[in-house]
């Protein structure tokens, strides 16, 4: 029988077999084994000693650190790296990831291609991270359903006995729950001859360790490696009848590594059965031989059975020596793990104890924890049963907001839409009423030719009430929104206003295509909006050619539309605010007329007078021919009568400087008479004398008329006024501003005719064909009677409603009472007075 020459341990010979060595026929039978055997044992060491397996997955990361701690802990080793690939069970494909089994054959192997390819790709990734440690290593690769039992399979099929694997295992992993199920399964299920390391984040966690060597080794089959090399072992290659071969790797006691191989001997019967098999010089005829000593042939038979019988000898003191070594070595971890056992026991004692006195404390705790729960428990449902209903109720609630909602935002549409069409008919009717206004004035001028004349300022008079007043057939005001507003002023902009009062502020702005002058009066002065809407329809249908013409009004914004007037007030410029030239005399005496003539105006308004209240120089306008317009007029119409009498509104509402213009009455008795006006208007007419200030100015015109030295207070930058002019106005002020208002005197028709007088006769005689007979005044409507005179027509139906029927002349009974217009006389006066 042909025996594997057992491996000695390091060191001398004679150490372990003293004084034995082995015969040269157990040698000599060993070298003429077969070279498989051979290169077989050489594998086995290779594997068993020097061989570290490491297993790598799809992490590049726990891989990496795995491969660095076995470069520390295995340096001299060789790598092996061991991967399992798992096949995906699912196939992506057009309708979605199917199962394998369902999915196109080519789309399978194609996925399984790409699987391969990107498998490849890892390894040589791993590959090249062992090279750049100047590490070669081989690699194992396998396919399999779950990667625990694959690394498993591996260790059997291979016989894998040092294994380096990621997990966080504890030593103890029967009292403690593993957290990797791919660690678990190889702790639990792995060869116990194989050692494994488990490592978490490049850190040593656990050992398990070999408890013992195997009797046998496994049908040994080297992968391909990355070079080709075959490093299979294949048992075939050992003679029929001997045992398998494993390999064992361990230490002594005294950390001395040492390598046998175990061979199990048969029995002497088999031993001998065995030899006869083996040796061709043995066989069963030669035992005819052992009849005698002497012969040559029983020497020689003897002497091989001494050969082999010592030969089995050997062989048995070196299994015992093996068996003996190998059973110390037991004996030494079993001691070991003895101690460990022992230290365990004690703490686990110790434990027991504590948790005896913690469990007495848990089950008082639990006994108050169980009645607190119970009532916990209670007091849940309770609120569970609330919470259920009040969750039905929002519910509802919830379709209800949003039924709402939905109607609510149906509605603002609906609202949205509704508002930009009203806009849009109110800007319409808007601008129709304005075009309507505008047309109906048109044409009340086309039929009073007196009124246009005036309002262009031709000539001022105040005695034609029948052509200038309030107009019943005149259509109502415009009425406009507040953004109409808003839009025009961008959004009262101050940049945009141009003056302020104690009833509001005015704004310019652009409306209907021309420049107008918005007021915004304060609201919390003011009526009710269908009062301010009434009093406002009202104020519309003055007009008057020294009276701002009012456009529209916005209830809304409380606010009053007027024409603009671009040069500016009677303030700015009988101050020369703006650096203009001064204005004349004769120019200020036309506009003491015209401010008498819209006061009488104002003054003889039907059913109800209107008094303006708030007369000065600020709200007297110019236009661009200087001709004068108030504004401002109407504004008490508009406060409550309640508001009004209160001291505190008219301090409140009077502006900088107001007082000297103010009836002193009005203080005493609060009550707003056209004798207030009157005051206001005497005042104005000084200022216009002297170009001073108000304060003690009636005081001071007063002191210097009685001392004859009125032309030393007159404004020089007038001009030279005449003496009678300059008299006359000084008397007609001066009356206006008596303390008591019963001796201030009334404006009448003829007194604003004399006024009206004294800036044009100054300048040329009147020709006598010009004057009334009956009125001795220049006639503005003449009227051809039935006697051939030319009158005023205002003069001559007076004196016919007196039950008169005879000629003012030659005072015979008229033929008819007709009246006939005189067009030629009457183009010619226009035409003197537009000379003059």
């Amino acid at each position: 029988m042909e025996l594997l020459q057992p491996s000695h341990p390091p060191g001398p010979p004679g150490d372990r077999f003293s004084g034995f060595s082995p015969p040269a026929s157990f040698l000599h039978g060993f070298d003429q084994g077969s070279p498989a055997v051979a290169s077989s044992l050489s594998g086995i060491v290779e594997e068993g000693g020097d061989r570290v397996h490491v297993a790598v997955g799809k992490s590049v990361e726990k891989a990496e650190s795995l491969l660095h701690w076995t470069f520390r802990r295995f340096g001299s080793c060789e790598i092996c790296l061991v991967h399992v690939h798992q096949p995906s069970p699912l196939i992506p494909t057009l309708l979605g990831k199917l199962p394998a089994s369902q999915a196109n054959g080519e789309v399978v192997s194609a996925h399984r291609r790409e699987e391969k390819k990107q498998t490849n790709k890892l390894l040589l990734n791993y590959s090249n991270i062992c090279s750049r440690m100047k590490v070669k290593p081989s690699i194992i690769t396998i396919e399999a359903d779950h990667v625990q039992k694959g690394i498993v399979d591996l260790v059997n099929r291979h016989g894998i006995r040092k294994l380096v694997m990621g997990g966080t295992v504890p030593e103890n992993c029967m009292k403690v729950k593993m957290s990797s199920s791919k660690a678990n399964y190889a702790a639990k299920k792995a060869p116990e001859f194989c050692e494994i390391w488990f490592i978490h984040k490049g850190k040593h966690v656990w050992t398990k360790e070999a408890f013992k060597a195997p009797g046998f080794l496994p049908p040994i089959s080297h992968p391909k490696t990355e070079t080709g090399e075959d490093l299979g072992f294949q048992p075939e290659c050992l003679p029929s009848g001997s045992s398998p071969v494993s390999v064992l790797s361990g230490g002594d006691r005294n950390g001395v590594e040492s390598e046998l191989v175990r061979t199990r001997v048969t029995s002497s019967p088999a031993l001998s059965d065995s030899t006869s098999r083996n040796d061709p010089q043995f066989s069963p005829t030669s035992s005819s031989t052992f009849s005698g000593y002497g012969s040559s042939a029983e020497k020689r038979s003897m002497d091989s059975y001494s050969k082999t019988e010592e030969e089995s000898l050997y062989y048995q003191l070196a299994e015992a020596t093996i068996e003996a070594e190998a059973s110390r070595n037991e004996a030494f971890l079993e001691l070991l793990k003895r101690q460990k056992l022992e230290s365990e026991a004690m703490e686990a004692i110790a434990k027991v104890k504590a948790f005896e006195s913690a469990h007495a404390r848990e089950v008082e705790l639990r006994k108050d924890a169980e009645d607190a729960l119970r009532s916990t428990i209670q007091e849940q449902d309770k609120l569970l049963e609330e919470r259920e209903k009040l969750t039905r109720e929002i519910q509802k609630t919830m379709r209800n907001v949003a039924l709402l909602d939905s109607r609510a935002q149906e509605a603002n549409r609906r609202c949205d839409e509704a508002t930009e069409e009203l806009k849009l008919i109110q800007a319409s009717i808007a601008t129709l009423q304005y075009e309507k206004q505008k047309i109906r004035r048109q044409k009340m001028e086309a039929m009073h030719w007196l009124d246009r004349w005036r309002s262009r300022g031709q000539a001022g008079t105040s005695h034609c009430n029948g052509f200038i007043g309030v107009f019943e057939d005149l259509p109502e005001l415009a009425e406009f929104s507040l953004s109409d507003l808003e839009t025009a002023t961008c959004n009262f902009s101050e940049s945009f206003k141009i003056g302020q009062g104690g009833n509001g502020s005015v704004y310019k702005g652009e409306m209907l295509d021309k420049t107008v002058a918005i007021k915004k009066l304060h609201p919390h002065n003011m009526q009710g909006q269908s009062e301010f809407q009434r009093e406002v329809q009202v104020l519309g249908k003055i007009q008057h050619p020294h009276l701002v013409t009012l456009i529209g009004a916005s209830p809304e914004a409380w606010s009053l539309v007027y024409e603009y007037l671009p040069n500016g007030s009677l303030q700015d410029r009988l101050f020369r605010k703006s650096n203009n030239s001064p204005l004349t005399w004769k120019v200020r005496a036309r506009i003491i007329t015209e401010i008498s003539s819209a006061l009488l105006f104002l003054h003889s308004c039907k059913p109800e007078k209107i008094v303006h209240g708030n007369l000065r120089p600020e709200n007297i306008l110019l236009g661009s021919d200087l001709r004068c317009k108030i504004c401002d007029f109407g504004i008490c119409r508009l406060v409550s009568d309640e508001t009004l009498r209160c001291p505190s509104f008219r301090r409140n509402a009077e502006p900088k400087g107001a007082f000297p213009y103010e009836d002193p009455e009005l203080y005493r008795t609060g009550v707003l008479t056209t004798k207030s006006d009157i005051y206001s208007f005497g005042v104005i007419i000084l200022q216009l004398l002297t170009g001073r200030p108000p304060v003690g100015l009636a005081s001071e015109v007063r002191k210097a008329v009685s001392c004859g030295k009125l032309a030393s207070i007159l404004d020089s930058s007038a001009g030279v006024w005449p003496t009678h002019v300059a008299s006359r106005l000084a008397d007609l002020a001066l009356r206006c501003c008596e303390l008591n208002s019963r001796d201030r005197p009334e404006l009448k028709p003829t007194l604003v005719r004399e006024l009206e007088q004294l800036h044009v006769s100054e300048e040329q005689p009147v020709p006598s064909f010009f004057l009334c007979p009956i009125l001795q005044d220049i006639m503005h409507d003449p009227h051809v009677a039935a006697d051939g005179f030319t009158y005023e027509k205002e003069a001559l139906l007076g004196w016919l409603e007196n039950g008169r029927e005879t000629s003012p002349m030659t005072n015979l009974r008229l033929s008819h009472l007709h009246l006939t217009p005189n067009h030629s006389l009457r183009s010619t006066i226009q035409d003197w007075l537009c000379k003059s």
